[in-house]
């Protein structure tokens, strides 16, 4: 049945970050259609009726089609909509962001990383989604497991306490910073493995569980 009223174009639009040279970096692929062709962009797409269960079924694909990956972490941020956002029509854009290991970079195909310090101008309001995304990330790595999903499955110390400082852009202490973290059992040594180089062997550890975990204070 046909409604008598118009209908908003309905899409997902997603702000994926990771880490390279010890900074926070937003993941932007090129545009192949117009409008905005050949501009980096955030990856996104319309939501497909006949395929996608839900938003977030919506955003993996598109993860999947455009990067080349599954994102670990991926948690909607916000819905943006309005008459101007887009140059086709009145639309909705469930927005969400996404955390990736470097690791994963490998299997990206078309994709260019930017420092978040240092992005280029990009088209519709993705200024505004990836600021949102900016600001959630760094509140949220104050009082959770969240900056975790940007290391590999097995870390050390040393590497969590190095992401929760590029996540917040802020220099933590290292004893109270592991002292807190302890406190939360959120992470588990590994019993028999270490990290070997030039200093002492290192403990490895991982999640005590592969799910975000809020902390009962802030780091």
């Amino acid at each position: 049945m046909l409604s008598d009223y118009p209908q908003p174009l309905v899409m997902v639009d997603t702000a994926l970050f990771t880490i390279l040279n010890e900074g926070l970096c937003l993941i932007l692929a090129q545009r192949q259609e117009p409008p905005e062709s050949g501009h980096l962009a955030l990856p996104g797409g319309f939501v497909h009726v006949q395929e996608d269960a839900d938003t977030e079924d919506a955003a993996r694909r598109v993860i999947r089609a455009k990067i080349g990956f599954d994102a670990p972490y991926l948690e909607q941020l916000y819905t943006f909509s309005g008459a101007n956002r887009d140059s086709r029509g009145w639309s909705i854009s469930v927005a969400y962001y996404a955390l990736v290991p470097a690791s994963l970079l490998d299997q990206a195909q078309v994709a260019e990383t930017f420092s978040v310090k240092n992005l280029p101008k990009l088209p519709f309001d993705h200024d505004q989604i990836v600021a949102k995304a900016i600001e959630r990330l760094q509140s949220k790595s104050t009082y959770s497991s969240l900056p975790a999903f940007l290391l590999p499955e097995v870390f050390t110390l040393n590497d969590l306490h190095v992401i929760y400082q590029q996540t917040q852009d802020v220099r933590l202490d290292k004893a109270s910073f592991r002292h807190k973290i302890m406190e939360q059992d959120i992470i588990e040594p590994i019993p028999g493995y270490f990290r070997t180089g030039a200093h002492r062997p290192a403990q490895l550890y991982r999640l005590t569980h592969r799910v975000l975990t809020s902390f009962e204070r802030k780091i």
